[in-house]
């Protein structure tokens, strides 16, 4: 029998979600079983894959992430070393940022905009090496799909992005996973959806020299990138102390990773898709009470 949970004692719940490539296919289950279960989040935050996966939830399109991100993924269109010769970008990211959303798998734009949820989106301002983020209140369907495009742009494999006269790239370089955004917007409750095992921790990027010269206009986003094991690291660390008070509920792959940020076997991101589902299911019950206390 379905659970339904309909509604929120509370609107100051935030759903938190990190990025990780092709590793969002994890957020992709959990977010389809929310759906699911009628559990739309009144606050959702996300960088990279995890709010890309996130304006489909929005928009109450249940399997169209996996459709997109598993149905298209040997589309040579999508990602190939063609697409890195002719664009600088490994993703073709006009197809996978426009002619997917507004012709191959249409986004439902209408539901997205009418929904009631505050949706926020995490990118990474090259010139001050800071975290920019944008709502969707503040952007129009063009606005709201290149603001996803930068999010998604990852260092050295894509071009920056210039929104609303800033030069972006993906939001995980300084805000991997946005909790205290999400805290400093009021949410004294939090679940965290993560795309990495439990005990994962990043290691130093040590190519200090291509950084540098491959970045050699934006010298905040260079230290940045240096330091970014660092952020990541940190956020972790607060997470789990968080996680053991119960101030947080955190979800993450159950079973050891077997999936990289730029995976493309579809047997692998299915297998993923399916274990965000499950671990999502077999959370439902904990889920309910944490947002209900």
């Amino acid at each position: 029998m379905k659970t339904l949970i309909n509604s929120f004692p509370s609107s100051s719940i935030g759903l938190v979600l990190e990025g990780g490539g092709m590793r969002g296919l994890y957020t992709a289950g959990v977010l389809d079983f929310f759906l699911e279960q009628d559990l739309h989040f009144p606050y959702v935050i996300g960088v990279s894959a995890g709010a890309c996966h996130a304006a489909s939830y929005i928009s109450r399109q249940k399997g169209r992430n996996r459709k997109v991100n598993i149905g298209y993924i040997r589309d040579p269109r999508y990602i190939s070393y063609h697409n890195l010769l002719k664009t600088k970008s490994l993703f073709g990211m006009d197809f996978v940022f426009n002619e997917i959303p507004k012709h191959l798998e249409p986004f439902d734009f209408e539901t997205f905009y009418r929904s009631k949820q505050k949706y926020l989106i995490g990118t990474t301002d090259c010139l001050t090496g800071h975290p920019m983020y944008f709502e969707k209140s503040e952007c129009d369907p063009d606005q709201i799909l290149k603001v996803l495009m930068a999010s998604s742009s990852l260092p050295f494999i894509s071009p920056t992005v210039d929104v609303k006269d800033s030069s972006l790239l993906d939001g995980g370089i300084v805000d991997p996973i946005p909790i205290l955004k999400s805290m400093q917007d009021g949410n004294s409750k939090n679940v965290i959806i993560l795309t990495r095992n439990k005990d994962y921790r990043k290691k130093p990027f040590n190519h200090q020299w291509i950084a540098r010269r491959f970045y050699s206009r934006y010298p905040e986003l260079v230290q940045a990138l240096l330091k970014r094991h660092e952020i990541y690291n940190s956020s972790l660390e607060q997470i789990e102390s968080m996680e053991k008070l119960n101030q947080v509920l955190v979800l993450r792959p159950s079973e050891p990773l077997k999936v990289d940020r730029l995976e493309r076997n579809p047997e692998k991101l299915t297998h993923l898709y399916s274990l965000g589902y499950f671990d999502a299911q077999a959370s439902l019950e904990q889920i309910q009470k944490y947002i209900q206390e």
